[in-house]
């Protein structure tokens, strides 16, 4: 018997068999590349409890769910409005290849899986959420909008496509205003000067402990595998941001320890490579994995789906209401290094900071087939890189597993180079 979207009970429990699998296998690789900290295990917990033992998220205190579809979202407001953000950009092959009935073959992946979700209703994290809140960062996005709106009601949030001027960022902050009373509609309450206040001091902390985390990762040798890096990132997209916080503050600790004891999971002379370009949203982590399998050291990323996501703190200087919406406005627009704004080369400016910062030797640039907003730059980044004397690589993948060969060979090749370019 098929439901209004035309999913039966079989091809759910396929569905769930198959992809709770694939989940439980990328955990399980993930956790025996290197010792896992203690403190990062009940990052990994979230990460089985959402897509393998398909829970609905922890929530604090009673509130809703508001599901969003890019880190441009602001999640300070959000919280000032009672409810907690579920970024829902998930890697799911096979929520894909539910998607891929109802979105056109050409579009990414990522939407797809989104779609996916949404048709086959088995992952409570999105099936709970009581709004969809997706920015139009490119033209799948907004597609999307309209599409998973049957499905979910969604509000589209519109990105200005310029960011530099003052005007750009009141296009922004008119958006943020908009968005309030469909938020407060949703939860019942209401946001105010004190809620906002509080909303920015939450996700600030996460913030802060990010960036203790980051002075950690900078360092030559590496205290824990870049791989399990990601996966703590994205496990930020299904806590609420206190107890992240929380946990990021054991782990920072921890690595403290690491670092005393000189308890290293990297050796020297591996190679140093910084993963940037289009989102990696777990489960589809075959990247990272196979750049820490084939012998490399994922040092750094460049991605929404990792460090990026919490690199800059919003800079409150006016404490008033409007005050706080303007510094939310501009902390989302004018920082981002997203390629869907025009100018972007403060995107090259931050990879070349990171460059120097982690002391990478090799850049893989990753274009999910259909993202045409990252790889429209990648000639950007190719060039910029040669000047300073970098290795990169662009990978093309899909989120299904029959290029994982392929993308094994190419990697593995990109390291052997890296090694003789550092020997030459």
């Amino acid at each position: 018997m098929a439901d209004q979207n035309g999913i039966n009970e079989r091809q759910r429990e396929l569905f769930i068999r198959k992809s709770t699998r694939v989940a439980a296998s990328y955990l399980k690789r993930a956790k025996e590349l290197s010792e896992l900290p203690d403190a990062a295990k009940p990052f990994f917990d979230v990460l089985e409890n959402t897509y393998v033992k398909l829970a609905d998220i922890q929530k604090t205190e009673d509130r809703k769910s508001i599901g969003t579809l890019c880190v441009m979202v602001p999640a300070e407001l959000v919280y000032a409005a009672g409810a907690m953000p579920v970024r829902l950009c998930s890697g799911s092959y096979t929520a894909y290849s539910i998607g891929d009935d109802y979105i056109p073959r050409d579009a990414c992946p990522l939407v797809k899986a989104v779609m996916g979700f949404g048709k086959i209703k088995a992952l409570p994290a999105f099936d709970n959420c009581s709004l969809l809140v997706a920015p139009v960062t490119c033209d799948c996005k907004k597609k999307l909008a309209g599409t998973i709106d049957s499905v979910k009601d969604t509000i589209p949030l519109h990105i200005p496509p310029l960011k530099k001027d003052d005007a750009d960022t009141e296009i922004f902050l008119k958006e943020l205003y908009r968005l309030i009373p469909l938020l407060e509609n949703v939860t019942g309450k209401q946001v105010t000067a004190k809620s906002l206040a509080e909303g920015i001091n939450m996700v600030g902390n996460a913030q802060y402990e990010m960036s203790e985390f980051l002075k950690y990762r900078r360092h030559d040798l590496s205290l824990m595998s870049g791989t399990q890096v990601m996966a703590v990132m994205n496990a930020y997209s299904y806590m609420p941001v206190n107890l992240w916080a929380e946990q990021m503050h054991r782990l920072n600790e921890e690595l403290k320890l690491r670092l005393s004891q000189g308890r290293f999971v990297s050796r020297k002379n591996q190679p140093r490579i910084l993963v940037t370009g289009s989102p990696i949203a777990f489960p589809n982590i075959k990247v990272p994995l196979l750049i820490e399998e084939m012998g490399g050291v994922l040092a750094a990323d460049e991605t929404c789906m990792g460090e990026r996501g919490l690199y800059d703190p919003v800079s409150v200087i006016d404490a008033s209401f409007d005050g706080m919406m303007r510094s939310l406005a501009s902390r989302y627009t004018k920082p981002c290094t997203c390629p869907v704004f025009v100018d972007n080369s403060q995107r090259i400016y931050r990879i070349k900071q990171m460059i120097k910062e982690h002391k990478i030797q090799g850049v893989i640039y990753h274009v999910l087939r259909g993202c045409l907003v990252y790889d429209y730059e990648y000639q950007l980044m190719e060039e910029a890189m040669g000047k300073m004397d970098i290795p990169i690589i662009r990978v093309e993948s899909d989120y299904n597993e029959e290029d994982v060969e392929q993308l094994r060979i190419r990697i593995e090749a990109f390291i052997e180079l890296i090694k003789m370019h550092t020997s030459a």
